[in-house]
């Protein structure tokens, strides 16, 4: 690359971190930074109404972060379970706020998602050239609720088991394939530790690929179509 061309790089390299910089210079990847930063965002979403997705997508960070500092002390075996979250809870440095992050951020992404689809949906922001987009979030909604009914079980107390009991057989309810939904969730005809190895399997490795892999086509479709219209 000669002197020239690198002084067509500055306006875009110039306002990143010297480290970062040098990396997005080494990799090619200017044209793309230069994207990002001269897409321009229109004015009516700075309205708050448009921030529900992003303040989701910054939980969905929290959790990832606090999931991986208590699955280090975290046992998913139904004679260490519990006392696992008891010991988390009361001798891990800071394991009672750690889990209560975890928590509350979890909760505060489902609704915050279930918002940002009535937002989506009542400002017709769904509607051609989108509708890809409105199915990703749909099935991320769905992702995000499966990890909060997953992650419910894995303290394995009364609470969590009869939660899970009611959930399940309400999935057993379903027509024609009612019976195998419940037997595929739980492991069996009951809740025992094959159900706890499940959920905890599904919690910590399937649901965070499928969320991962639904986020990446739905960020990627929001820059493509740009953010839809104004209230």
């Amino acid at each position: 690359m000669t002197q020239g061309e690198v002084g067509q790089d500055a306006p875009a390299l110039g306002r990143m971190p010297g480290a970062l910089a040098w990396v997005t210079n080494r990799l090619g990847m200017e044209e793309l930074v230069e994207d990002q930063y001269n897409r321009i965002v229109p004015i009516h979403a700075t309205n708050y109404m448009y921030c529900f997705g992003g303040i989701a997508f910054i939980l969905f960070l929290i959790l990832v972060v606090t999931g991986i500092l208590l699955v280090v002390y975290y046992q998913p075996t139904p004679d260490g379970a519990y006392q696992s979250v008891v010991n988390i809870s009361t001798n891990v440095a800071f394991g009672w706020w750690v889990r209560s992050i975890h928590k509350w951020a979890a909760t505060g992404m489902v609704i915050l998602v279930f918002v940002h689809l009535l937002r989506v949906f009542f400002t017709s922001a769904y509607k051609r050239p989108r509708e890809l987009n409105w199915i990703s979030g749909v099935v991320l909604l769905i992702v995000t609720m499966a990890f909060g009914f997953t992650g419910y079980l894995l303290p394995w107390d009364q609470k969590a088991y009869w939660a899970t009991r009611v959930g399940t057989d309400i999935a057993g309810s379903t027509p024609f394939i009612g019976h195998f939904l419940l037997v595929s969730l739980r492991g069996g005809e009951n809740i025992t530790g094959a159900t706890l190895g499940r959920f905890f399997d599904l919690h910590v490795l399937v649901l965070p690929v499928v969320i991962v892999v639904f986020l990446g086509a739905h960020f990627w479709m929001i820059r493509r179509h740009g953010i839809s219209g104004r209230l």
